[in-house]
């Protein structure tokens, strides 16, 4: 599903984000992604949803060389992936259902087939009371929930999380991490870049360890 080889990102004044990077996720993986504030966890995340292109090395998603893509392309592989930020990046003037419908307006998906899909991922995530809600009257884990919402509401084969739980207590945290954990069962390839080392230390993952731009542990499972 996702490949890296001996990939490397050096960044314009001269900070290399990544350096000689090489791995291989496997369709239907949950792996979560370690290392200090500047490891190159953000920066790993971007290469795939091609945010940033990298220095050296190819990235292959899906089979697909990225180095192949075109700037036109780029929306089609974006709409086979689901991204959760840490801070939500909601639209606080519109509703909960319009929150979770964005991805689906924009695609051009049907106007009963938006309903029918908001409404299923609001109730994968135990929102469906609050579509009528807005966002400024959430909780940070129901707005979290949301943000989780929106991006798998167009059933994408890959779900990123860049830090998903850097803002909330323990007990929420691990309430998100079960949500990623559902999605994985029924098939959806999952990575997460998070510092939470004692929650993921709690759940029997991949962990892929960074330390200034160079992967320095994969916990690969047989």
């Amino acid at each position: 599903m996702i490949r890296f080889e001996q990939v490397g990102k050096r960044y314009p004044n001269g900070h290399m984000g990544l350096d000689g990077v090489s791995f291989h996720i496997r369709r239907g993986e949950m792996v979560f992604i370690t290392g200090h504030s500047g490891a190159g966890k953000s920066t790993l995340l971007k290469l795939i949803m091609c945010m940033e292109r990298p220095s050296s090395g190819q990235v292959h998603i899906g089979g697909q060389d990225l180095r192949d893509l075109g700037s036109n392309d780029i929306p089609y592989l974006r709409r086979q992936i689901g991204v959760v930020f840490q801070n939500h990046q909601l639209l606080f003037d519109r509703t909960v259902f319009d929150n979770v419908a964005l991805p689906l307006v924009i695609n051009g998906t049907p106007t009963d087939e938006v309903g029918r899909r908001v409404r299923a991922a609001l109730d994968k995530v135990g929102l469906l009371n609050k579509e009528k809600s807005y966002p400024i009257a959430l909780s940070g884990g129901e707005q979290q929930r949301i943000g989780i919402a929106r991006a798998v509401v167009h059933k994408p084969a890959l779900l990123l999380a860049d830090e998903p739980t850097g803002n909330l207590d323990p007990s929420l945290s691990a309430e998100i991490m079960a949500l990623f954990e559902d999605f994985n069962r029924v098939g959806v390839t999952v990575m997460i870049a998070s510092h939470d080392l004692p929650l993921i230390a709690q759940l029997d993952h991949r962990m892929l360890t960074l330390d200034q731009g160079q992967l320095v542990t994969d916990g690969e499972q047989a």
